[in-house]
């Protein structure tokens, strides 16, 4: 069965969210220059490019990503699209999210943005605290955007993740959903195994249930 590819290529010049360090490669072994293999040296945050945030990333006491259970991160979920004239994703973008889901990835103006070319744009669309508060109310165990940020407002309280993180919800951001039609999905997400890591770079792919 076809797998889709909705991770984030790695590479010199990817979009990273202001403050974030940039991507960055160096060659170390060519066999263009007579070297017997090749090797490269990489420097990236820990949030570059799709990642996990784990409790660990705004909790003292949360977990680190290497500690996050894999059974919360794989699995069936739910591909919703949310109506692209919509600045935020709110309570009633959530109406049809039926309880028990326990992943869900949000399908926003983002992706159509983000296939035109993949920059950092400030205006993307995040969620709404409510929206957070629902989702935790609906028993989800891992939420997942396509924005490097579920925060709509990165500059102050950090409410969204807060709410997410503070029920033990995974946080899956930086998606490619662009190609990817609402609907019922198995997802397959695998973070790095960061030993106390604060966010987890992964590759991420659906394929039909």
């Amino acid at each position: 069965m076809a797998l889709i590819d909705i991770s984030m290529p790695l590479y010199e010049g990817m979009p990273a969210f202001p403050g974030d360090p940039p991507f960055r490669t160096e060659a170390l072994r060519r066999l263009a220059r007579g070297d017997p293999y090749e090797l490269s040296q990489l420097s990236f945050g820990s949030h570059a490019g799709t990642h996990l945030d784990p409790p660990s990333h705004f909790l003292p006491d949360g977990a680190s990503v290497d500690a996050l259970d894999l059974e919360a991160l794989n699995g069936p979920c739910e591909v919703v699209a949310v109506d692209p004239s919509r600045r935020s994703v709110g309570v009633e973008d959530l109406l049809h999210v039926r309880r028990g889901t326990a992943r869900l990835l949000l399908r926003t103006a983002n992706s159509a943005r983000w296939t035109q070319r993949l920059a950092f744009f400030e205006d993307y669309v995040g969620l709404e605290r409510e929206a957070a508060q629902r989702l935790v109310a609906l028993g989800v165990r891992l939420v997942g955007i396509d924005a490097l940020s579920v925060e709509l407002d990165p500059h102050g309280g950090f409410p969204v993740h807060r709410e997410l993180l503070g029920a033990g919800i995974a946080v899956l951001e930086g998606l490619l959903l662009g190609a990817v039609a609402p609907g019922a999905y198995v997802l397959t997400c695998l973070p790095l195994a960061l030993r106390g890591g604060d966010g987890g770079p992964a590759r991420a792919v659906l394929r039909s249930a």
